[in-house]
């Protein structure tokens, strides 16, 4: 399990496991509950690169990024540390 610290969003940590390409597990801590645990189950089972094709440069309000845009941030540390 790989955590991320997220910047600019309301989520304070960011729990992923990815096996080589592929998402095998995501959990936030803080942020919007359920929609970050629907996020979670959605991008498991996907490859690194769909996730990041589909909620890569997301905004939230008037903010650069969001919790899914940081989502992919923490998808790429974790496959590069792998």
């Amino acid at each position: 399990m790989h955590t991320y610290t997220p910047r600019g969003v309301c989520s304070r940590q960011i729990d992923v496991e990815v096996s080589g390409d592929t998402v095998q597990n995501v959990q936030f801590v803080g942020g919007c509950d359920g929609n970050l645990k629907a996020i979670s189950k959605l991008v498991a089972g996907m490859k690194v690169d769909e996730v990041a094709a589909l909620l890569e440069g997301n905004t939230c309000g008037r903010r650069s990024t969001s919790c899914a845009d940081q989502l992919v941030h923490a998808l790429r540390e974790a496959q590069a540390a792998e």
